[in-house]
């Protein structure tokens, strides 16, 4: 077994983790090894602890024999965390296409910048590998559709991070509202509020020496180091990120798409601003927008600088009918009649915060065994990228429309605007030449 000590000391002499034959020769040596699947964590900030927690969850079908990150002093405290909690230390890359190349790595999972998912995953499943990718799994339109087709050409598994699909009650109560509990469901209310303080103005400073900060922009035009970008801040920024809409919105519209039964909108709305802060940050933190279909529509509200609570949740969904509504959060739901009087209710007992960047939970650990699952047996999958891509295309489009700040007609086959060529130059983004993603 690779030691912490080892794993430290390759990392601080620059060998680009430890040697992937070794590390794997010995996790053959693993009881009931060759039942298990191989996976590797890349991009170890936040997100990635709630993937250590559930692959811990689901350690008797899978282990982590990877990880991988641009920064070592990041990857370094995520394998001491993998020790900690699985009992041994994996290999780990500074570069990501060393994983790829590694023909014991079975799964990877994606919780890098929204930039790299989409071109991340298409090497992946080009490297034959199964992936799990971190919502959104685009950075635009153009990369999720491109993601859709290398999944059909190459035939591996992808699952999108949406885990509220395989939570047992919103399992249970979509099912319900799709079997006419409230009627004919005809609008759906998603939100998000949080308190995000400011990013300020960032300065030039050199390049902290565990990064490869070339390597962190990969797919992005090249743009010098700035103190208030990463690890986190990148949200923020469109060259990098997708605002809080993909970065939130994309869980609670993804349920209420699913509620209604609907694909995409034939009309898109949206307004905001940047009104809480005047600082780097390039997105808005305020925004309204509505998903518009022939009898049927979905409101989206974005308040990430004010704190103040919809419904008493900081997030949800809220689905009305013609004969009721119901409410949808990750810890249960409320059904209300006509005129509003709650008839029914389903309490978890836990709370969800907005202000938690991890989020491990028995959602992510069911939407991990299902992918899991998926691989092993064929289960069909909760949340193929297929049919996420959907709800991240639609909120990139109400990215557009902000951003154009009019109307978009859309096809619904595809998503894809029409009668707008400028609207429709968005549709992709400008790479980094020779980082352009290909299938």
């Amino acid at each position: 077994m690779v030691t912490r000590r080892e794993f430290l000391d390759t990392v601080a002499a620059g060998a680009a983790g430890l040697a992937i034959a070794s590390t794997a020769r010995s996790y053959g040596q693993i009881v009931g090894s060759n039942e298990r699947l191989n996976f590797a964590v890349i991009g170890l900030n936040s997100r990635a602890y709630a993937h250590l927690s559930s692959l811990k969850a689901n350690k008797d079908a899978a282990r982590i024999t990877h990880v991988c990150d641009v920064d070592t002093n990041v990857m370094s405290q995520f394998a001491a965390h993998v020790e900690k909690d699985l009992g041994y230390t994996p290999a780990g890359s500074q570069d990501f296409r060393k994983i790829l190349e590694s023909k014991d790595v079975d799964a990877i999972t994606i919780a890098t910048p929204d930039h790299w998912h989409a071109p991340m995953a298409i090497d992946g499943l080009k490297a034959s590998k199964h992936v799990y990718v971190e919502k959104p799994c685009s950075h635009n339109p153009g990369e999720g559709a491109l993601l859709v087709r290398a999944q059909q050409k190459y035939g591996k598994l992808v699952q999108m991070g949406t885990q509220q699909r395989s939570s047992p009650h919103t399992i249970e109560i979509v099912n319900k509202i799709q079997s006419g509990l409230i009627g004919r469901a005809y609008f759906a209310k998603a939100w998000y509020n949080n308190t995000r303080k400011s990013i300020g103005t960032g300065k030039e400073v050199p390049v902290p020496p565990q990064l490869d900060w070339d390597l962190w922009q990969g797919p992005a035009p090249r743009r010098p180091y700035k103190d208030n970008v990463q690890p986190y801040n990148w949200h923020w920024f469109k060259i990098y990120g997708t605002g809080e809409t993909l970065n939130n919105g994309t869980h609670e519209v993804d349920v209420c798409r699913w509620a209604l039964g609907v694909e995409y909108p034939d009309r898109v709305t949206a307004s905001g601003g940047r009104y809480a802060f005047k600082d780097d940050w390039q997105f808005y933190d305020t925004l309204t927008t509505s998903f518009e279909y022939d009898d049927k529509m979905i409101a989206w509200e974005n308040t990430c600088c004010n704190g103040m609570r919809y419904f008493n949740r900081g997030r949800g969904s809220l689905i009305e009918g013609t004969e009721g509504t119901v409410m949808i959060d990750r810890d249960g739901y409320e059904i209300y009649d006509l005129t509003g009087k709650k008839t029914s209710e389903l309490k978890l007992g836990a709370l969800t915060s907005t202000t938690d960047l991890v989020g491990a939970d028995s959602m992510t650990d069911a939407h991990f065994a299902n992918f899991i699952a998926g691989i092993r047996k064929g289960e069909k999958l909760n949340s193929p990228v297929s049919v996420g891509n959907i709800a991240v295309t639609m909120l990139q489009l109400s990215n557009i429309a902000w951003e154009l700040n009019r109307e978009l007609h859309l096809d619904p086959a595809d998503g894809k605007i029409k009668n707008d060529p400028q609207a429709m130059t968005m549709w992709d983004r400008e790479y980094e030449k020779g980082w352009e993603p290909r299938i």
